[in-house]
């Protein structure tokens, strides 16, 4: 294992989305333009001003069909979503998993120590602190809550569960960055491959406890409260008609994998990770605990495109981050200026939180399988409830498609930035069987 340049691979992809479950359904509702946004019957009964989330709705058939029943109890949605996210992941890297008696799936005793997880999330077991913690506390009955109190609250119990599952060896963490958590994850892995510390990882964010989640959002206005009759059309990227977000939650996984291990078990593989690049803008230079400093995000993508060694006239397709705020102006105004290109030569743009919303540390990872899927099919998802552009962006029309666009996609930047001045960028290759 002692690469130092290491080519790094995606064998796997698994998500829990709210308008989908799965990477087959996902990638429909995708190219469907199908929304997951619904109304929330508690955010109105706690008198929430925004009543509409991406909300993540599972069949419990579903959950047994890929989940040891006894594992439920001590679970939190979000370590629920992960794990279900990395099964499927794991499945479809070409991973065999017995979900009713996980230990025979392992080739023997031992860790697979050459497989670890990064899984990132912000809040773990919040509606289980909300329901059941804080009122044991309240009533003195600490001794009721158990072991459960700690197994659903720590913040790494969406990773340290999907490793106990599978076996997993290697490094085993949960990072947090906000909403360039899920990507930030990815770059980790990455980089842990391509310096040759590991074969596999499983990367990615997980995110639950809505609405609970959501409330401090709302108490500071930042989600949208305009379209609580109108659900599917109240994530709206680009859009001049809103200046605020839509909150979501989910899961996204990845299986990195270096290009040697991949080409050793003939795995199929998606695309290959050119680079990834992390920074911060230190708050400084107009960026704020909210907002960014522009000249970091413009760093970073530029360092992208250098470390891979890819011109920007040669990108596709930019999943951005793109909350449906009025920063979807200055980020447009950021890709400008980093890939040196006017708005008629940009690549095609859109953003995948129109129709989940804002699933915050789980945000990325879904929208990177989102953007692999896209690549692998060649097809971009219509960026709905975009109709009424900013006017600065009303030169950017043909390349935020309105319908779904078929179309092939060689290379692709998936880009997420967030609270704390925080910046995450990935830049991606269609895999090729003649590689």
């Amino acid at each position: 294992m002692a690469f130092d340049n290491e080519r790094v691979v995606i064998t796997g992809l698994g998500v829990v989305a709210p308008n989908a479950i799965g990477v087959n359904d996902f990638a429909q509702a995708l190219y469907q333009g199908r929304s997951g946004i619904s109304a929330i019957a508690l955010m109105q009964e706690r008198g929430f001003r925004c009543q509409v989330g991406g909300k993540v709705v599972i069949d419990e058939k579903y959950i047994l069909s890929k989940i040891n029943k006894s594992l439920l109890d001590r679970m939190s949605e979000a370590m629920l979503y992960s794990l279900l996210a990395s099964i499927e992941c794991y499945q479809d890297a070409g991973y065999a998993f017995d979900p009713l008696n996980p230990t025979t799936s392992l080739s023997s005793t031992s860790p697979n120590w050459e497989m670890g997880a990064i899984i990132g999330n912000t809040n773990n077991g919040m509606e289980y602190l909300f329901n059941t913690v804080v009122p044991s506390f309240e009533k003195k009955e600490i001794k009721r809550m158990g072991i459960a109190a700690i197994e659903k609250t720590m913040t790494s119990g969406v990773s340290a569960k999907v490793a106990g599952i599978l076996g997993l060896g290697n490094k085993v963490s949960t990072n947090s960055s906000a909403c360039s958590t899920g990507t930030d994850a990815i770059i980790d892995g990455f980089f842990h491959i391509k310096s040759g510390r590991a074969t596999a990882m499983l990367c990615g964010g997980a995110e639950g406890g809505a609405p609970y989640q959501w409330s401090g959002f709302d108490a500071m206005r930042l989600i949208n409260s305009k379209f609580n009759d109108a659900p599917t059309k109240s994530s709206r990227p680009f859009s001049e008609s809103s200046n605020t977000f839509i909150p979501g939650e989910g899961a996204g996984i990845v299986m990195l994998e270096s290009l040697a291990s991949a080409k050793k078990r003939q795995a199929k593989i998606y695309a290959e990770i050119l680079s990834g690049v992390s920074n911060c803008g230190a708050q400084r230079e107009g960026g704020s605990m909210t907002a960014p400093n522009s000249n970091a995000i413009v760093r970073a993508i530029k360092e992208a495109l250098a470390q891979a060694n890819i011109s920007s006239e040669k990108i596709d397709y930019i999943n951005g981050h793109l909350t449906g705020t009025f920063g979807d102006t200055l980020e447009m105004a950021n890709w400008q200026k980093a890939l040196g290109l006017s708005f008629a030569d940009f690549p095609y743009i859109n953003g995948t939180k129109a129709l989940i919303g804002h699933a915050l540390s789980a945000a990325g990872a879904i929208e990177t399988v989102a953007t692999i899927v896209q690549m692998q099919r060649g097809f971009i998802h219509p960026a709905i409830n975009s109709e009424d552009l900013y006017p600065e962006l009303a030169s950017l029309r043909t390349k935020i498609p309105l319908t779904t666009l078929e179309t092939k996609i060689e290379y692709a930047i998936k880009a997420s930035f967030g609270f704390g001045d925080v910046n995450a960028i990935l830049l991606l290759k269609n895999w090729r069987k003649d590689v």
